[in-house]
C-alpha cells in the first residue's frame, strides 16, 4: 500500500508554523498584499478554489517565491484516474499540502496516494472528512444518517487504510481523531478567536482549544484577513497558541 508523505513532525512546529492563513481573495494582487502585511509572522498560506481558478498554478509559485509554504485546498473529488493526474500536476506546481475528498471512496484515495508516492516532491495529501459548514441536518439532507463525528471517523479510516496520513476535520472531532490516528497530521479549519463571528461555519473552536485537543495546523481566514490590522490579529493568535504550548 503506498503511503503519502508526512509533514514536519507536529511536536517540532512553532506557533508560526502551525497557522495557515486562508487566502480567500479573488486575485493575486490582494493575496500578495496580505502576504506583505503578514511577512515574518506566517509561514503557511492556503490557496483555495476562488484564487486558484483566477490565477492558476502561477499563484502557487508566486507565494512560494516569498519563502512561504502553500496548502493547495482543491478538495479533489473525481474518478481515480483524474484525481491521480491532478495530484501529479499539483506536485509539479510545488504545493506542500493538497486536499482530496475522503468521500471520493477508497479507489480514488488509493490512486491519489499512489500518485503522490511516485512523485519526487509530492505534497502531503490531506483527506477532507466532513466540511465544517455541515452539521447533522446538512448530512441528513444528502442521505447520511450518521452524526458528523461518526462520519468524520468513518471517512478518516477509509483514508488511512489507503495510505493517506493527513486529515481535515472540525475542532469538534479533533480529540477523537488524535486518539484514533496518533501519527496523522491533523489540519483544522473553522478556527475563530474568542468573540469572533462563526460566519458560515457550523463547528468551530478557538485556537487554544483546537491545539489542546490535538490539532497540528489551524486554518484561519476572516479573523486575520478581514481584521483592521491583519498583522496584529495574527500576532494575537500566535501568542495564544504559544501560551497553550
Amino acid at each position: 500500500m503506498p503511503v503519502a508523505k508526512s509533514a514536519l513532525t507536529p511536536a517540532r512546529l512553532s506557533a508560526r508554523e502551525r497557522v495557515i492563513v486562508a487566502l480567500d481573495v479573488p486575485d493575486a494582487g490582494q493575496a500578495m498584499s496580505l502576504l506583505e502585511r503578514l511577512d515574518g509572522l506566517i509561514q503557511w498560506f492556503k490557496i483555495g478554489l476562488e484564487l486558484y481558478l483566477s490565477e492558476g498554478n502561477g499563484i502557487v509559485d508566486t507565494v512560494r517565491s516569498k519563502g512561504c509554504s502553500v496548502f493547495l485546498d482543491l478538495k479533489l473529488h473525481d474518478i481515480p484516474n483524474t484525481v491521480a493526474g491532478a495530484v501529479r500536476s499539483a506536485s509539479r506546481a510545488g504545493a506542500e499540502m493538497l486536499t482530496v475528498h475522503a468521500a471520493g471512496g477508497p479507489a480514488m484515495l488509493a490512486a491519489a496516494a499512489e500518485a503522490a508516492a511516485a512523485m519526487p516532491a509530492a505534497p502531503q495529501l490531506l483527506a477532507v472528512t466532513v466540511l465544517t459548514s455541515m452539521d447533522r441536518a446538512q448530512l441528513a439532507a444528502i442521505g447520511v444518517s450518521a452524526s458528523p463525528s461518526d462520519q468524520v471517523l468513518r471517512l478518516a479510516w477509509t483514508g488511512w487504510e489507503t495510505g493517506i496520513r493527513g486529515f481535515v476535520s472540525s475542532a469538534e472531532e479533533v480529540a477523537a481523531m488524535r486518539q484514533s490516528f496518533p501519527e496523522a497530521s491533523l489540519v483544522i479549519p473553522g478556527i475563530r478567536p474568542a468573540g469572533s463571528e462563526a460566519g458560515d461555519q457550523k463547528r468551530v473552536a478557538t485556537p487554544a482549544a483546537a491545539i489542546a485537543a490535538g490539532a497540528d495546523y489551524l486554518v484561519i481566514g476572516r479573523p486575520i484577513t478581514q481584521a483592521a490590522d491583519p498583522a496584529a490579529a495574527a500576532a494575537a493568535i500566535l501568542a495564544e497558541i504559544d501560551g497553550e504550548g
